[in-house]
């Protein structure tokens, strides 16, 4: 698909369950919410588990992330905080404060966390055992970022980040984008607005050749659906497809993908809250398929469900922040096993 080139909601055409290609002659059909009927909800999903619920006077809760020794972090967004849930004692604890409204989280294979910090618009890496903080992106082409949102990596230690803001035209900033940052630390823009309109979760494939990334725009006749992208050795991407559609509906915030390929995501409103979004899409866990087929759904207590990974011992615990809550839901399929970092 040509950089740069704009294509409308109207001009691309829906399939139930199918992904499409991104084009621009494709004629009009309305987009279609997700079909709840038929699914094989405990064929993947076990029952909702409340773990903990965060009290602060904001809390807006984000990133869960699964260190080595099974610690589950997780951010409070407006509060600067990163917390710790320890499943062994059962205890939630204030893991580090002044975080710059860090948002997304991720833990690198030899066990450095990454976070996307975007009130300081900037991506950092926290060394494993020194606890140094590096700062590994904080702008492109001599512009700071929008709000780095969300992260992670492919199997040649390459991560690949979101980046948004609010504001249609951001003065004096990059526009709302993904990017790539190399092992030798060079950035490269590899999605930008207006081929995608508000990007958020972000996932590599098991096998490292898609990448996935969810488009979460509020404002009516934008995106609000999961896009796929063939993965290229050298880290770009081609091919552009929507996956699954989410529109009119509340779009996909985060996501994580299982050992198989499906993705477990993050969508959905209780209530409607002021913006276009309507409430077609529940407000949930849903499990889709590589080809686009919703294939499970697990309804979540409280507003705003934002986020999920994998943990446990097996890889088959669903960690996910909801609302003030962090929630567990077992999984028949583990989690692909890069989200294990090495101890």
């Amino acid at each position: 698909m040509p950089r740069n080139q704009h294509y409308s909601r109207r001009q691309f055409l829906y399939g139930t369950g199918a992904a499409v290609m991104l084009s621009g002659h494709c004629g009009f059909a309305i987009a279609k919410p997700p079909d709840y009927s038929g699914l094989e909800t405990d064929r993947y999903l076990g029952s909702v588990e409340v773990l903990a619920r965060v009290q602060a006077e904001k809390v807006f809760t984000e990133g869960p992330a699964v260190d080595a020794a099974g610690n589950v972090l997780f951010t409070n967004v407006p509060a600067s905080e990163i917390l710790k849930w320890d499943p062994r004692a059962r205890k939630l604890s204030v893991y580090r404060d002044n975080t710059n409204e860090t948002n997304g989280l991720y833990f690198a294979p030899n066990g450095s966390l990454l976070a996307c910090e975007g009130g300081a618009a900037r991506v950092t890496r926290t060394d494993a055992r020194s606890g140094k903080i590096e700062v590994l992106a904080d702008g492109f082409n001599g512009k700071p970022f929008a709000k780095p949102n969300d992260l992670c990596m492919d199997g040649r230690g390459r991560i690949y980040f979101t980046s948004r803001s609010d504001t249609q035209d951001p003065a004096g900033e990059n526009v709302k984008a993904v990017y790539r940052i190399a092992p030798d630390g060079a950035v490269t823009q590899i999605l930008a607005f207006p081929e995608v309109h508000m990007p958020n979760g972000i996932v590599t494939s098991p096998d490292n050749k898609k990448l996935y990334v969810i488009e979460a725009h509020p404002d009516a006749n934008h995106h609000r659906d999961i896009r796929v992208y063939d993965l290229n050795q050298d880290g770009s991407v081609s091919n552009g497809r929507v996956l699954i559609d989410f529109y009119p509906g509340r779009s996909g915030d985060g996501m994580c993908i299982d050992a198989n390929g499906n993705l477990y995501v993050a969508a959905g409103l209780h209530k409607t809250r002021n913006t276009s979004e309507t409430l077609d899409t529940k407000p949930g866990i849903h499990v889709i398929s590589p080809d686009g087929k919703l294939l499970a759904f697990r309804q979540t207590p409280e507003d705003t469900i934002t986020n999920c990974t994998f943990g446990g011992p097996d890889l088959k615990s669903l960690y996910v922040t909801c609302g003030t809550l962090l929630l567990r839901i077992p999984t028949e399929i583990p989690g692909k096993p890069t989200y294990r970092p090495e101890r």
